[in-house]
């Protein structure tokens, strides 16, 4: 398994670690954000989306369990579906909603509290670990897959010095 580590000292650490995914994504792309409440998923999210082209506001989709998203990479429009799936009470909902639909080859899906999807919930390509660490944040990303290999091998991202 492939992975990159790194220590985010603040918030915009966590943005320019957003850009660097933005730069990276590809269709059929699946990423799971995991950390505690606070720990920057959706702000991370919210950079990844503006550097990738979205130009609206990005808002957390934690009452409507999704939100998508019309980026284009490499001249073709991508949609990003945001789930954050906190709230559900059960992988049914998952299932009831339709969602499980939006993860295929077109789209690109990044999901916060995954953990509420299992069993159901494809699998990731990446796994994104955020860890609240003295005034900033640790982050591991994880390669699950060949599309989530290439996307680290793809990554450019040096963290801020401290």
């Amino acid at each position: 398994m492939q992975h990159f580590k790194a220590y985010l000292r603040d918030e915009d650490a966590t943005a320019q670690l957003g850009a660097a995914l933005a730069r990276v994504l590809a269709p059929g792309l699946t990423i799971y954000l995991h950390g505690d409440l606070g720990a920057g998923k959706t702000a991370l999210t919210r950079a990844l989306l503006h550097a990738a082209g979205h130009t609206g506001k990005v808002k957390s989709p934690t009452y409507t369990l999704a939100e998508p998203y019309q980026v284009t990479l490499a001249g073709r429009g991508v949609d990003v579906i945001h789930f954050d799936l906190y709230r559900m009470s059960s992988a049914e909902e998952f299932l009831d909603a339709g969602f499980r639909e939006d993860f295929n080859k077109d789209n690109i899906c990044i999901v916060e509290w995954p953990e509420k999807g299992a069993p159901v919930l494809p699998p990731p390509d990446l796994n994104v670990f955020l860890n609240v660490s003295g005034q900033g944040r640790e982050v591991e990303l994880q390669a699950l897959s060949d599309l989530g290999s290439l996307c680290l091998d793809r990554l450019t991202f040096a963290a801020p010095p401290l």
